[in-house]
């Protein structure tokens, strides 16, 4: 935002805002289900009614680049930056409908490349570190025999309560055939319930079976809801 290249914190702002609206950010989907959310990215007016139009630069609002502050995102935009950056720089909308009637027809808006403006090869950089949470960092419970898991562990604060925990991941790492992302909400780090889950979601998804029996039983017996609440 303080690239000396733009002239002022606000047009940087926008260049990042226009970046992340093209990510699926800010805005509805337009998914094939009624009543979506659009989540929130502010725009510049916001910064300026809350902070002075001259008064804030990046350190300002330093918060937003972890997805804190005032960023809102739906765990469904959280699954389709999953899938982008699978593909390695695009999406097609996500959508519940496969195909319609005899001739399979499906609206094209459903068969549509959107494009992100950014040269692949960043997004090969995101990947492997992914890979390297999996095999060495916050998200080793998505490993798995003879499958590459890409993934990264996620918590949301909500004070005064616990955080949320968060996990997206994507397999294989190469040819992916599949992108989720997982929100438990007050459950703790991202790693003790929404990675297992996401993890055994992935399993079941490319072996049509679960093999690591003792993690799935114990999410399913995992109570989280407090009745008292």
């Amino acid at each position: 935002m303080d690239n000396e290249k733009f002239s002022s914190s606000r047009e940087g702002y926008e260049r990042w805002r226009e970046y992340i609206s093209k990510l699926g950010y800010g805005h509805p989907l337009g998914i094939d289900l009624p009543n979506e959310f659009g989540g929130y990215v502010p725009e510049v007016d916001y910064y300026d009614k809350m902070k002075g139009t001259r008064s804030w630069r990046a350190n300002s609002i330093v918060s937003v680049a972890i997805g804190q502050g005032e960023i809102g995102a739906t765990p469904l935009q959280m699954a389709n930056l999953t899938a982008i950056i699978a593909n390695r720089g695009y999406y097609i909308t996500p959508h519940i409908v496969k195909a319609i009637g005899n001739e399979k027809n499906l609206n094209t808006k459903y068969m549509t490349r959107h494009e992100t403006g950014i040269d692949p090869k960043f997004y090969e950089i995101i990947a492997d570190g992914m890979e390297m949470a999996v095999l060495s960092g916050t998200a080793t419970v998505a490993q798995m025999d003879g499958v590459v898991v890409c993934a990264k562990t996620g918590t949301a604060q909500d004070p005064p309560r616990k955080n949320h925990s968060v996990f997206i991941a994507f397999a294989p790492k190469v040819n992916p055939k599949i992108a989720v992302a997982v929100l438990v909400e007050n459950s703790g780090f991202g790693a003790t319930y929404a990675g297992p889950i996401a993890s055994l979601m992935i399993e079941y998804y490319l072996n049509r079976k679960i093999v690591r029996k003792d993690l799935e039983t114990n999410i399913i017996n995992t109570v989280l809801l407090n009745p008292n609440k």
